[in-house]
């Protein structure tokens, strides 16, 4: 059993934030229910590559441990299905754009008057209200507007867009934190409340430690490629046989790395003496790094640094972090019953989650769901009949 045992879950989301949000919420246990439109979500068809039953690798990765129920919530007999649904939720996740429950006839106060224990998860670009409120975005627009693609990048290079969707991602991360949260809260008062997440709150968060130097000193920050604008040495450094990271955090993380390396001597040269003296002087001190570094190869190099615990490691491709070790050993990657996916980040000791089944087919639990929401057998077949709910895509 996991440690959301018996929370019932109504994921009228689609695309990433949300459907991540949810699945989260899925691998510890809660029973989700998946709403999708007769068009479906798009992700079903952001490939290649796609899986055996014609859905991509994408979808899959965001939708696994629900189950799938196909709703028309364009017409009115399909906003009653919604309606009765809800009834039967804790929880109900959406990222519609904003107004649209409202022109569907359930604006937040007639849910919250209607179910005041449910807790509603909102998830959209800007905000609701604002200059920009009710306007689209994806994670790169957000990139974008929020600076995270400012900070990223070359020196001497363009900016540049983060090559995951962070920002949709941590949005998915915060709305999994704050139902949880409200879920806390509804323990004392009985009362469910609105967790308004929006990806613009998400990249302002992320800007660390940029927007803490700018708040301090109104500079704008400049690209710094893989090193860190305020740590010395925290880059890249070619090996004899490929990329390596190190992070020297602090002075003796420092003198080790120049032991390591055999030339104790710069831990007491007066330019490399502190962090702040390494940050002044970095184009010297990268100078002296890489001739040395340049000397080994990735992996002798990274258990020599991490013996004398230094943070180092090669730069992985992929596939090489996919097949690491410690990756397998953390289970991170799950292969079990004709599944392949991504394991459970968030491991609880006596609850520890579970990368559950592979996602379900469009609407392939569109009779089941609706009977287990009250609806006659009669009831469930009329509402197929009508085009309110579908058993699979049009």
């Amino acid at each position: 059993m996991g440690a959301l045992d018996g929370l019932r879950v109504l994921d009228l989301s689609r695309v990433l934030a949300g459907p991540y949000c949810t699945q989260m919420l899925a691998d510890h246990g809660a029973e989700v229910v998946k709403v999708e439109s007769p068009s479906g979500d798009e992700t079903r068809g952001w490939g290649p590559p796609f899986l055996a039953e014609g859905t991509s690798a994408y979808y899959a990765n965001l939708n696994r441990g629900k189950k799938n129920i196909v709703l028309d919530l364009s017409g009115p007999d399909g906003r009653e299905l919604l309606g009765t649904l809800l009834a039967g939720a804790d929880v109900v996740v959406e990222n519609f754009k904003a107004g649209t429950l409202a022109r569907w006839g359930w604006p937040d106060e007639t849910i919250r008057a209607a179910y005041p224990a449910l807790i509603h998860c909102r998830i959209t670009g800007f905000g609701t209200d604002g200059p920009l409120g009710g306007l689209p975005g994806y994670d790169a627009v957000l990139q974008a507007y929020g600076g995270l693609m400012s900070v990223n990048g070359e020196a001497d290079g363009p900016p540049l867009r983060i090559g995951v969707p962070v920002v949709d991602v941590v949005t998915g991360v915060l709305g999994f934190s704050g139902i949880l949260l409200a879920l806390h809260e509804r323990e004392r008062s009985g009362l469910g409340q609105l967790v308004d997440c929006s990806l613009l709150d998400t990249v302002i968060s992320l800007l660390h430690p940029h927007s803490a130097a700018w708040l301090a000193d109104g500079a704008v920050p400049r690209r710094t490629g893989s090193a860190h604008p305020s740590i010395a040495p925290y880059e890249t450094f070619s090996t004899a046989d490929g990329l390596f990271f190190v992070g020297a955090g602090n002075d003796r993380q420092f003198a080790a790395l120049a032991e390591v390396l055999g030339a104790p001597g710069l831990a007491a040269d007066p330019r490399f003496a502190s962090n702040a003296d390494r940050v002044s002087n970095v184009d010297a001190l990268r100078a002296e790094l890489s001739v040395l570094i340049g000397q080994y190869k990735r992996d002798s190099l990274t258990q020599l640094l991490l013996a004398k615990g230094v943070p180092a490691s090669p730069v992985h491709d992929l596939a090489e972090a996919m097949n690491a070790p410690q990756v397998r050993h953390r289970e991170m990657v799950v292969e079990r019953d004709g599944y392949r996916g991504v394991g459970v980040p968030v491991k609880l000791g006596r609850t520890p989650g579970c990368a559950a089944e592979s996602p379900r087919a469009p609407g392939a639990d569109t009779r089941e769901v609706l009977a287990a929401a009250g609806l006659s057998g009669e009831e469930v077949e009329g509402a197929l009949a009508k085009g309110a709910a579908y058993t699979r895509l049009p």
